[in-house]
This record gives structure tokens, sequence and C-alpha cells, in this order.
């Protein structure tokens, strides 16, 4: 249950508007995930929270849960919505196209919280933190067998 009732379908809003509520949506699950995981140290808490949360890492996890087919025709049409929104500024870290699959990922996810789809949205979010992870342990590993 949301603190009010909205004056509006928010289904139907903005892609932008969307991914402004899943940028926050996804900030929140992070930060438990990285807590829940024993991480308690504020400068650790915020440097590896950024790993998850950055533009390209957010465009990496919609694209390894697309190939994977994840996502149902409608959830793929809110991410388009938000990937084909003009946002007016990149940030200067990113390229457009990886800042653009971010915001559709983001946009999901703010679809699905204003949805009350709480399930598919813990699915997502699980799924996609899963991913990143067996990538970053994959990262590590080869690293430390070429050296």
């Amino acid at each position: 249950m949301k603190i009010i009732k909205p004056t509006t379908d928010l289904k139907q809003l903005n892609g932008l508007a969307l991914a402004y509520m899943g940028d926050a949506v996804l900030d929140m699950y992070v930060r438990y995930y990285l807590l829940a995981k024993g991480k308690v140290k504020p400068h650790a808490l915020h440097v590896e929270a950024t790993q998850y949360v950055s533009a390209k890492a957010q465009a990496e996890m919609v694209h390894r849960l697309e190939e994977n087919g994840v996502f149902t025709e409608q959830e793929m049409m809110v991410i388009k919505r938000g990937r084909n929104a003009k946002s007016g500024s990149v940030p200067k870290n990113t390229n457009v196209t990886t800042y653009r699959y971010s915001t559709g990922f983001e946009a999901l996810l703010g679809y699905l919280y204003v949805s009350n789809e709480s399930n598919r949205l813990d699915e997502i979010i699980q799924m996609a933190l899963g991913e990143f992870e067996n990538k970053q342990e994959g990262t590590e590993g080869g690293a430390q067998n070429h050296e």
C-alpha cells in the first residue's frame, strides 16, 4: 500500500517519470541487498552500491535478462518506452545507448512499483543482481587467472 491514492493512472506515466521512480526503487533494493550481505561501513556501501546502479551496470542487467527471455511483452514495451524517451542530457561518464537502456530498465522498475507488482519487481531485481554478481565473479576470477 502506498501513502496516498494517486490522482492519475500511474501506469500511463511517461518513460522518464517511470525511470525517476525506478531509479529510487533500484537504489533502495541495492542498499538493502548490500546491508543484508553484511556490508555496514558507509563509504564501502556507497562505493559498492555505485557499481550496481551505474548506467553501465543497469544496461548490462537489462541486456542479460532480455537475452534470457525474462521479460514479458508488456515489460518490453515499458522498457522501450523508457529507452526511447528523450531526456535532454546524458551523464558525462556514459554513452547515449548505454544511458537509454539503463533508463529503460529503470522505467520498468518504476512501472512495476507503481503497478503494485511487488512479486515481479522482487523477481526481476533478484535476477538482475544475480546476473551482475555472476559477471563480477567471472571478471574477478579471470583477472586472478592472468596474474
